[in-house]
């Protein structure tokens, strides 16, 4: 059941590396704009592509992950809540010159971002709690999520925010990836004959 696991790891590495394509994509989008240009079209066109890209690749690892994993209900429903989040995020982001209620520039908006995205991180732990190894995966991640806040603080776009967030995701299933590759922390998974015992912290207590 590792492999299903394994599995889910790899695609939702790949959909953040997606969706910093996207915030990429957006960057670029902004410093050419033009609405009768055709360059802004295919980069529209593209930053779509990569964010429904993105978000079908984190669907797809969160169910293999979910449905491989025990127990974890608060790390499932909280990423899983992420991938929502952010979806709807990009598609304001790319569209906020039709939304005038959108403030891709407020830094009340990057602060509540990163804290969502910091405390979804940290819901990380619980696959196995106490292994220092992966704790410090984890806070070097949330570490990257909150320096997304400087993009706004430097005047940038909350897409800057969203582009951190892949870049900290992406690492954090790397980091979980290699963890596992070398046997340094012990998941539990449906199938395994391995003893059943759910993990429980009391910082995520159910």
């Amino acid at each position: 059941m590792h492999e299903r696991l394994n599995k889910g790891l790899k695609s939702c590495m790949i959909g953040n590396l997606m969706f910093l394509a996207f915030s990429i994509v957006c960057l670029i989008y902004y410093i050419v704009f033009s609405p009768d240009s055709v360059l802004s079209k295919i980069l529209e066109i593209t930053a779509y592509t990569c964010e429904i890209g993105g978000f079908a690749l984190l669907i797809w690892g969160d169910w293999l992950i979910s449905s491989s994993v025990r127990f974890r209900t608060i790390m499932k429903l909280m990423f899983t809540l992420y991938i929502v989040v952010e979806s709807v995020m990009m598609i304001l982001e790319l569209n906020s010159f039709k939304y005038s209620f959108y403030k891709p520039y407020s830094l009340l908006l990057a602060i509540i971002h990163a804290a969502f995205s910091g405390f979804v991180c940290l819901a990380f732990i619980q696959l196995d709690p106490d292994n220092k190894k992966l704790e410090l995966s984890v806070i070097i991640c949330v570490a990257v999520i909150f320096a997304g806040m400087l993009g706004n603080i430097m005047g940038l776009r909350i897409y800057f925010s969203i582009m951190v967030n892949g870049i900290a995701y992406a690492l954090l299933f790397f980091f979980i990836l290699r963890l596992i590759k070398r046997e340094d922390i012990e998941i539990d998974c449906h199938g395994d004959r391995a003893r059943v015992a759910e993990y429980k912290t009391t910082f995520f207590d159910e």
